[in-house]
């Protein structure tokens, strides 16, 4: 029987292993965790607004069903395409066509040594990471009898003005100056402050200018300060400066958080080493039409790890439909290829951009309609619990989110170590 290796239980090595259940293939998914993640909710997780097991769903009870799909929990450690094989967690695995669908890391443009003070947010850890520092912040806050420090620990800074970035400025302004209000006694609204850092002209430069605008009307309602066409030049763990064509301004600051860029992960050199794969400038492995390596037409590369070139000759932005949609294609096409079949090139089909910014309050660009506000928002509610994995994260979520509208109260704030 035909042997299926996927490397990477996210998006796109969920899709295709779903496309591949009970066909006549043996299938092997392999990931360094046993849950699949839903990463557009993980800034809830680190707000409050949700716990990790709300958007965590175990890969294996995904596939129960599947007799035909084995699932091991395993770091890749390395690939012989030459002879058809993968090392992971000491093991040997063959196999006869093999997906690679791990994702990325942050990206902090040659300053790596900023990770240690502005977190960024890939992981539940990630997001567990944040949520200690925003509520640690406040706790600081509380005691603190230096009006200065106390400032400090009130000033909440973002970079990245994506929609990673606004969601989470969103979601830290309802946090900040409606539910941890009612928490603290001492907690002065007046003294805090959000900044959203964005380099570019506009927030979510991938929308229309309409719902750029829309946006960054509906954050400064919540009080968000925006800084457009500005860039971190310096930070450490007590303040930021940040360039922009005015100047240079300097934020004390104790909480820094990232959404800035992203560069490819540690499989990138595995599949570079292994396979002869070849980069673009961050890291992600060139792919040709078909979604494979040119040089094994059996090795596919898909999601955010994948360079892959739209008509414009563009690279796919790292978004989970892109991840969907070329999961879904791989699997199609090995088992096209197994009865002698061609398949067409891969297009992506773009049905459109969703972000929001708070309660009641979003933006959407769908089949070319340009929404926001209530519309948008629940929009944006009802595709994301139609895309989370599993009868019970959606049971809970929508559970959870309705107390939070109902009550503007958010559960999960616990302060825990990570």
């Amino acid at each position: 029987m035909h042997k299926v290796i996927i490397i990477g239980g996210g998006f796109g090595g969920l899709y295709a292993a779903r496309s591949l259940a009970n066909r006549e293939v043996d299938v092997t998914l392999i990931d360094r965790r046993n849950f699949h993640l839903f990463q557009p909710l993980l800034y809830q997780v680190a707000t409050g607004g949700l716990s990790p097991g709300d958007i965590a769903s175990p890969i294996r009870a995904t596939f129960a069903h599947a007799p035909n799909i084995r699932v091991i929990q395993a770091p890749l450690e390395e690939i012989h395409a030459g002879e058809n094989f993968i090392l992971a967690g000491g093991r040997r695995f063959a196999y006869d066509s093999l997906i690679v669908a791990t994702g990325v890391r942050h990206h902090y443009f040659g300053y790596d040594a900023w990770e240690k003070y502005a977190g960024g947010l890939k992981t539940i850890e990630d997001a567990l990471r944040i949520r200690k520092r925003i509520m640690y912040a406040f706790e600081q806050a509380e005691w603190s009898d230096d009006e200065k420090e106390r400032c400090a620990w009130q000033r909440f800074v973002i970079v990245g003005g994506g929609p990673t970035g606004v969601e989470l400025a969103g979601a830290l302004a309802e946090l900040a100056y409606q539910t941890i209000l009612r928490d603290f006694r001492r907690v002065n609204p007046l003294l805090t402050e959000i900044h959203l850092v964005e380099a570019h002209h506009s927030l979510l430069k991938s929308f229309p200018q309409k719902l750029s605008r829309k946006a960054r009307q509906q954050l400064e309602r919540l009080n968000v300060r925006i800084h457009l066409n500005s860039t971190v030049v310096d930070l450490d763990d007590r303040h930021v400066r940040i360039k922009s064509p005015e100047g240079e301004k300097r934020l004390e600051s104790r909480t820094v958080l990232w959404a800035a860029g992203v560069t490819a992960g540690g499989v990138s050199p595995i599949l570079q080493r292994g396979a002869a794969a070849e980069t673009d400038r961050i890291g992600r492995i060139m792919v040709d039409d078909h979604c494979r390596l040119p040089q094994w037409q059996n090795i596919f590369v898909i999601g955010d790890l994948a360079h892959f070139k739209d008509e414009e000759g563009n690279p796919l932005p790292g978004v989970a439909p892109v991840a969907m949609q070329q999961g879904r294609y791989v699997a199609r096409d090995i088992l096209a290829g197994l009865e002698g079949k061609k398949t067409n090139p891969f297009k992506y089909r773009d049905k459109g951009s969703l972000a929001v910014i708070g309660r009641k309050a979003a933006v959407a660009w769908l089949h070319g309609r340009q929404l926001s506000g209530w519309p948008a928002w629940l929009i944006w509610i009802f595709v994301h619990i139609a895309y989370l994995v599993g009868y019970d994260n959606k049971t809970k979520v929508m559970l959870q989110w309705a107390w939070n509208f109902l009550t503007r109260k958010r559960g999960a704030r616990l302060i825990t170590d990570i």
